[in-house]
């Protein structure tokens, strides 16, 4: 028993394993892409323990079997050049690799087929240092960090990239996949239920990698066709504000617009900001309070290092107040 105690870090790291966010694992399939490849590990993992087993089945077979007894002076029979056995062990492993090539090959192809149907939604995904694009050209929405999608439908992925080689990966719902720049990368993915499935980049692309998360948000398709036309909706039909939002965006637009677009007007430098109020997160990783907006506005290498948005230590703190009831009112859901 004093010997268990060198378990003790393998234990944690087994149990560590089991912590993180909801939706962030591809050993929990939530769509039939995920599923797909998820029968695959199966597969795979099936065939090595079976491999596993037999071969320290015998292995321990043999050192039982020809151990070294007392008063042995013989050597056991040598089987070097025995063709029987040399047959066998080269046509099961070609089995097993069959086994694991036909179903791998076919689902490739499978996963591959990127097809427009009536019901399908196109998306392309731009990845930047260090955050995320999602254009829909059907619907003439651009939208920055969360990714709408409707239930039970097929979204078609165009895979982009405005700098370097980033990684697009939503674990719960697809495998991942090269954003490449000059390249445009496909694939598809659907999600069969409401929720909000973790994404993160798998390439590293700078300081700032490990914080490029993003969320892939389901949604019934009433309410994505609701989102959809709320996010093309331009400032010119929005009601009149309130005025703690008017000074808000006065602060906006001496500060921010040239990079964050908000209801169609606005660059393309920054994610854009339509419907920030209703985020969970800030710049992807953060949690969204008014005192994580704040600091990453006034200093955001320091919360996010490599990221290429200016910062502004010089809004004092009551144009900050204005400017995230500004932001916190910006949503196309209620």
């Amino acid at each position: 028993m004093r010997y268990l105690w060198r378990l003790l870090p393998l234990a944690f790291i087994l149990l560590m394993a089991g912590c993180g966010k909801q939706n962030l694992s591809a050993l929990d399939p939530q769509g039939p892409v995920a599923a797909a490849q998820f029968d695959l590990i199966k597969l795979s993992l099936t065939i090595m323990i079976i491999v596993i087993v037999v071969v320290f089945a015998i292995y321990l077979f043999v050192i039982i079997r020809f151990r070294e007894r007392p008063g042995d002076t013989h050597i056991p029979k040598q089987v070097h050049g025995n063709k029987a056995l040399e047959v066998v062990w080269t046509v099961i492993p070609i089995i097993l690799l069959l086994f694991l090539a036909v179903p791998n090959v076919m689902q490739t192809f499978t996963l591959a087929e990127v097809e427009d149907t009536e019901d399908s939604v196109r998306i392309v995904v731009t990845a930047h240092q260090f955050w995320w694009e999602f254009e829909y050209p059907e619907y003439d929405v651009v939208a920055g960090q969360d990714m709408y999608i409707p239930t039970n439908t097929r979204i078609n992925i165009e895979l982009e990239a405005s700098d370097v080689i980033h990684s697009f990966w939503v674990p719960a719902l697809a495998g991942k996949q090269d954003n490449v720049p000059g390249i445009t990368n496909e694939m598809w993915l659907e999600a069969p239920e409401e929720g909000v499935y973790q994404g993160r980049c798998t390439e590293l692309c700078g300081e700032g990698h490990w914080l490029m998360d993003f969320q892939v948000i389901a949604v019934d398709p009433d309410t994505f066709e609701t989102w959809a036309q709320n996010m093309a909706t331009t400032d010119d039909d929005v009601e009149e504000e309130t005025t703690v939002a008017v000074e808000g965006r006065e602060v906006f637009e001496q500060n921010c617009i040239s990079c964050h677009a908000v209801g169609g007007e606005g660059g393309n430098m920054g994610p854009n900001l339509t419907n920030f109020g209703e985020r969970e997160v800030v710049a992807g990783f953060l949690e969204y309070n008014d005192e994580n907006i704040a600091d990453f506005i006034r200093y955001p290498q320091e919360k996010k290092p490599g990221s290429l948005m200016q910062a502004f230590p010089q809004i004092t703190d009551e144009e900050m107040d204005a400017l995230i009831d500004y932001l916190d009112s910006l949503k196309v859901l209620d």
